[in-house]
């Protein structure tokens, strides 16, 4: 049985990555390894992961691949029970493997299987997962689980309904769980990550109103999580928003109402080559050309939440 103290530390730590392959995944697995820990890294494409692998170990870390699409069942069960046998056991899952979608609802209306494949990885994929790990980590009496969620969950951010929907239901369901295993020692913390500049959000980065994070600051949340294992980590602006909706939620739908106008359809939503048209949505109606003195003005609003965001208590629990 392992001391609250040495609990604390990552050295000697089995940790699983899912989506380990690139942006927050490879950053998070080269700084868990820096500290020590022993990383276990999924990811679909292995020619890549392999390269994370010997970057790691070339470094002086212990890092092994595995080829594994989580959507997959066979794969999740057969990467498992081949990580048990070679490595004895798992301490920590982090699932960071994510598939984000920003297209307006309006978009939407005949592409459900939007809705399916970001709810494929995002919330089925890392509930397999937990799954796949909880009857082991309920033997052994320890385990922590760390889901890498969005900052846009508490915002409500416009045109990301499929990938944040997602995301909100991994979080209730790590809600619920955390609950019933807490007797067990098995913890969670959702990350409510903020945009982070990743291959993800390169068709729609510039459509964001905010400046994206680099891989190495959320990575170092990540290791933040592993370490103190809060029931979460927030980012002020976001608990901010979240507290608002809850005292004004028109209020709320108005500002994301705006926000919404303001930063059109990217050329990937709607299918097309990125050719300086102004976007319509489907009723016709003309949006905004996102122009510079649009965006500066919604950068300063949002330099000013952020500013707000720091006097809420609860950035991380």
């Amino acid at each position: 049985m392992m001391t609250d103290r040495t609990a604390l530390q990552l050295a000697g730590r089995h940790i699983i990555i899912t989506g380990a392959s690139s942006g927050i995944g490879r950053a998070s697995a080269l700084a868990a390894a820096n500290k020590g820990a022993t990383v276990l890294l999924l990811a679909r494409r292995d020619d890549e992961l392999q390269v994370v692998v010997e970057e790691i170990r070339a470094a002086g870390g212990k890092a092994f691949g595995y080829r594994c699409d989580i959507t997959e069942p066979d794969a999740v069960e057969t990467t498992v029970r081949l990580i048990l046998e070679e490595h004895g056991h798992v301490d920590m899952l982090v699932n960071n493997a994510g598939r984000s979608i920003r297209r307006s609802v309006y978009r939407s209306t005949e592409r459900l299987h939007d809705f399916e494949r970001t709810m494929a990885v995002n919330y089925f994929g890392a509930v397999r997962m937990v799954l796949a790990l909880l009857p082991h980590m309920r033997e052994r009496k320890f385990g922590h689980i760390v889901n890498v969620s969005s900052a846009g969950v508490q915002f409500s951010a416009p045109r990301y309904a499929a990938y944040l929907a997602s995301k909100a239901a991994l979080d209730k369901f790590s809600d619920v769980a955390a609950a019933e295993t807490l007797a067990d020692k098995i913890t969670f913390t959702t990350i409510h990550m903020p945009l982070v500049d990743t291959p993800m959000i390169a068709p729609t980065g510039k459509q964001n109103v905010t400046q994206a994070a680099s891989p190495e600051w959320a990575a170092a949340t990540v290791v933040r999580a592993l370490i103190e294992r809060p029931k979460r980590i927030d980012v002020p602006a976001a608990t901010l928003a979240e507290y608002g909706a809850l005292i004004a939620p028109k209020l709320k739908d108005a500002v994301m109402h705006r926000v919404y106008r303001r930063f059109p359809e990217s050329a990937a939503a709607k299918g097309e080559p990125v050719n300086g048209e102004q976007a319509t949505e489907p009723d016709g109606r003309a949006q905004s050309n996102g122009k510079p003195r649009s965006q500066a003005a919604l950068k300063r609003a949002s330099k000013v939440a952020q500013r707000l965001g720091r006097l809420v208590p609860g950035a991380q629990w």
